[in-house]
């Protein structure tokens, strides 16, 4: 059978729901998204951890204790379920859940990488329809509006997975870990080798691993340097680099809108198009058009 991104993670596969999509991380996390709209799920288990936040219909669900109810409500919107937990949820209404997988192994790792402590023992507290000012928007706006297949959004996603992972091991364990606080940013040699990587990988998909790979630093701690470097975070700053080379091919050469997107790692003249107005206010064809008529 053919692999799919969620072999490991099978824990809805017991459930009603509809996989609508889902996509491997690196490090082998995964992100999924589900509907569901009627269902009696009982004896949930599974050895990964889920984060989970509902996208739609918060409050058409709820979750059963032994004799005990836990209702949803329309604003509490996050759930965050330990390896190991048994649960019985009911399904009264349509929801979709946007989730994030991941195991003690990625916890462990995020640990040792980015505070330099023992990573083991680590304990997730157990969360049903919570509120998190940081999370529930990381997870509505950022990772839901992402399209996962796309290479250009993968540095994004990256991010964004990065940040909800340390923001979880922070605030819902047991592990008493300390507040983050940027160091400083990137050797000058270092940063020059990332740049000149970017420059001449434009074309092509990048991660946060493989430009942290660069400098031989953890994806955190590369990420937050080159930020004190340049202002910006990775993935902004690609996407301008990007955006700035077709630029000079807009008006500088007579090729089409497709080779330009290819050549500026777009998957299609129709994308590039979307993000170069959503950046320009205007599309690509009108720059081109404003250059051809100036004096």
């Amino acid at each position: 059978m053919t692999p799919t991104p969620l072999d490991q993670y099978p824990r809805m596969t017991t459930t009603r729901a509809r996989l609508v999509a889902a996509t491997q991380l690196g490090d082998g996390m995964a992100l999924a998204r589900w509907d569901n709209e009627r269902d009696d799920i009982r004896d949930m288990r599974s050895d990964h951890h889920t984060l989970s936040v509902y996208l739609n219909g918060a409050g058409n669900c709820s979750r059963r204790l032994g004799d005990t109810t836990i209702a949803s409500h329309p604003n509490t919107r996050l759930c965050l379920m330990p390896a190991t937990v048994t649960s019985n949820w009911q399904v009264h209404g349509p929801i979709t859940l946007l989730h994030l997988y991941f195991t003690d192994a990625h916890l462990r790792r995020q640990v040792e990488q980015v505070w330099d402590k023992d990573g083991r023992h680590i304990n997730l507290d157990e969360l049903d329809f919570a509120d998190d000012p940081l999370l529930v928007p990381l997870f509505q706006t950022t990772l839901s509006q992402c399209d996962w297949q796309d290479p250009l959004d993968r540095l994004t996603v990256d991010s964004a997975v990065q940040t909800a992972l340390l923001h979880t091991l922070r605030n819902y364990t047991q592990r008493d870990l300390p507040r983050l606080r940027p160091r400083g940013g990137l050797a000058p040699w270092q940063l020059k080798r990332v740049v000149d990587c970017i420059e001449h990988h434009l074309d092509q998909p990048l991660t946060l691993a493989d430009l942290a790979r660069q400098v031989d630093l953890s994806d955190y701690h590369f990420a937050r340097m080159f930020k004190q470097s340049t202002g910006q975070a990775p993935h902004r700053y690609v996407m301008q680099r990007r955006l700035s080379r077709a630029r000079e091919w807009l008006t500088n050469s007579s090729l089409s809108m497709t080779e330009i997107a290819l050549r500026c790692g777009f998957s299609s003249a129709s994308h590039f198009s979307n993000r170069f107005r959503a950046e320009m206010g205007r599309s690509p064809s009108t720059y081109r058009r404003a250059r051809d008529i100036q004096p």
